[in-house]
Formats: C-alpha cells, structure tokens, sequence
C-alpha cells in the first residue's frame, strides 16, 4: 500500500503550484471528493478545486502519491485510512485548526463529487452532520492542555471512521450491489 507522503512535502508541492490550501486541506478535499464517488485521477486538483486552469500533480510527485494513498486507504477492508493534518510537534492549536480546516475542505469535496445529494444511510447522513458541525467549529473552544489532546485524539478518530462510513455509503455499497446484479 501507498504511504502517505510527508506534510512538509505536501505543503512544498501545493506552494510550488501556488495554491494557497494547506496539507490538510487539499487532504480534506480529495478524501471528500473520493469519498462522494468522485472519479480517482491525476488530475484531481483541478476537480477538488474547481479550477480548470491547474495542472495535474507530476506523477509520483508528492501530490500523486497523496492521491494513490488516499484512494487505496479508502478502499482498505482493514480501516487503514488516515489523515493527513500537521507535522509532529506542532501545537495543540495548530492540530486542532487543520482538523477543523480538514472537514471543511472535505466537504467541499463531498458537495464537488455528489453533485446531487447522495442517498446516505441513517448514519452516514448522522456522520456528515457531524462533520459539518466540526467544520464550523474552532480551537478557541479548547481550555485544559491534557483533556484537549484526548479531545483532538477522539475527534480525530470520529473523522477517520465517519469517512469510512461515507465512502462505504457512496462508493462501496453501491459498488457492492451494482455486482450483485
């Protein structure tokens, strides 16, 4: 399986293009549109962000290889899809802001991808709620340092699960009974 690539390399990458997204969000962007169905190509800048006018990523550049890990992290029966926000040692608060930058670009994607909103099952339709609701949400919400980290901690792993949840409702289950007939 693809590996991830590293946030700094990602960040390199988006600013040699001169985009103005972070990591985190052209991460959020993508999974959302792979997660709403949208189609997996090189040239999914272009699509996530709306802007005809951007290249595609060099092939096995950072930007590809953020778009092959993703794809195959979805598609992994063993949940191994993760999220791409900041590097290590970075704040709390920093953290906390790509996660929410993160949800937002995500939907974004989703809403990209879907076109027309997609027929969600009763907890997928829960899970994008929730999704949206951290999208409007802000790290000035955070006091204690140690119940915040749990906090980031749970929260991010709530994402990475109603992700999954998404694009199994979207992708894989239709995917699924499209098979069966």
């Amino acid at each position: 399986m693809t590996d991830l690539p590293h946030v700094h390399d990602v960040a390199q990458a988006s600013r040699a293009l001169g985009l103005a997204t972070t990591p985190a969000e052209l991460h959020g962007g993508l999974c959302g549109w792979l997660a709403a169905g949208g189609v997996d190509t090189q040239a999914w800048l272009a699509r996530v962000l709306a802007d005809d006018s951007l290249p595609a990523p060099e092939a096995d550049g950072a930007l590809d290889q953020l778009r092959k890990a993703s794809a195959e992290q979805l598609e992994d029966r063993d949940f191994a899809f993760e999220l791409l926000l900041e590097e290590e040692g970075a704040s709390l608060q920093q953290r906390t802001d790509a996660l929410f930058d993160w949800c937002r670009a995500f939907l974004g994607g989703f809403g990209m991808a879907s076109e027309k909103r997609p027929a969600l099952s009763e907890e997928g339709e829960e899970a994008l709620q929730d999704l949206a609701r951290l999208a409007q949400a802000s790290s000035d919400q955070f006091d204690s340092a140690d119940e915040d980290e749990d906090a980031l901690a749970e929260i991010e792993e709530f994402v990475r699960v109603a992700v999954l949840l998404l694009h199994g409702d979207c992708v894989m289950g239709p995917r699924h009974r499209q098979r069966l007939n």
